[in-house]
């Protein structure tokens, strides 16, 4: 957590003010609770928002305790994210033009927008972390990502033919403000794509509160399939798609290691002799989920 960050309660995205409220579990000075009325699950309190840009510095791409917080080096795994990518845009076969407009929000280290590059398509990025932001330009062009928020990015109204959150809408303060600020930059027969978390996942249930996704600094609302569609309509969107084929990882043995002390903290020790074997296989635990929508 950001130094002395302080503390918000939220309310549930959907549901009036007032609807109750029940605790998932603590995660001192932070909960997981679930709203009563259409059971969406979110992180209140959580860090205020003015805050939660501090989140994302080198230390996230860094981190000494990725399994709680961030990566343990994002750009040291440019090649499996990469791979990743590659396997995930199948899914996009056909929907898109030669040579259309891609916009990424949360770019990261724009990988997905180097594969969707080498394809052929114009791509632009958004990215709010200035630390990872310099690596995407290095990589697709550096006047093609905007650093700072989606809103205050200068494109045009109805100038994208795809706009892209891969592993976003769940750490953004106001996702649906921001889904809306996505609608007006799409065109009329744009697509959306957003890749997040699935909560009501059967692996998300047998973990319960080890699920590797309960990360409650950054990872403020935990969406389902029901409250995944929700979120789109009232950014303004029909899901035309919903699945979670494609939605896993190429991840090395290290990362799986890692993850491991998440069930058990002696497994990790147990397990990592693997760490040193440098092999990516791919994961799908089918606790992700995409969908694509377009403007309603």
């Amino acid at each position: 957590m950001p130094t002395d960050a302080g503390l918000e309660q939220v309310h549930c995205l959907f549901c009036p003010r007032g609807v109750a409220v029940e605790s998932l579990f603590a995660d001192p000075p932070l909960a997981v609770v679930r709203c009563r009325g259409c059971g969406l699950v979110f992180v209140s309190p959580r860090v205020a928002a003015d805050r939660l840009g501090e989140v994302y510095g080198e230390s996230y791409w860094r981190s000494p305790a990725a399994k709680h917080y961030g990566y343990t080096d994002y750009r040291a795994g440019a090649a499996d994210w990469l791979r990743t990518y590659r396997r995930r845009v199948e899914g996009l076969t056909g929907r898109l033009a030669p040579g259309a407009r891609v916009l990424d929000v949360g770019c990261a280290a724009g990988f997905f927008l180097e594969v969707m590059q080498s394809d052929g398509f114009d791509v632009w990025g958004v990215e709010i972390s200035a630390e990872i932001a310099a690596e995407a330009r290095r990589r697709v062009g550096d006047d093609r990502i905007h650093r700072g928020a989606l809103e205050d990015a200068p494109h045009r109204d109805r100038s994208f033919d795809l706009i892209s959150f891969w592993d976003v809408v769940e750490h953004l303060p106001d996702p649906i403000a921001t889904l809306r600020a996505a609608r007006r930059l799409l065109k009329p027969d744009g697509l959306l794509l957003v890749e997040t978390q699935n909560v009501e996942s059967r692996f998300a249930r047998l973990m319960g509160r080890r699920w590797q996704h309960f990360k409650q600094v950054e990872h403020l609302w935990h969406f389902s399939p029901s409250t995944a569609r929700q979120l789109l309509e009232a950014g303004g969107f029909e899901t035309v798609e919903l699945t979670a084929r494609r939605a896993g990882k190429h991840v090395g043995l290290d990362f799986i290691v890692e993850r491991a002390g998440r069930v058990h903290p002696r497994l990790s020790t147990v397990l990592s002799p693997l760490a040193r074997l440098r092999v990516a296989p791919y994961v799908n635990l089918l606790d992700e989920m995409i969908l694509l929508a377009r403007p309603s």
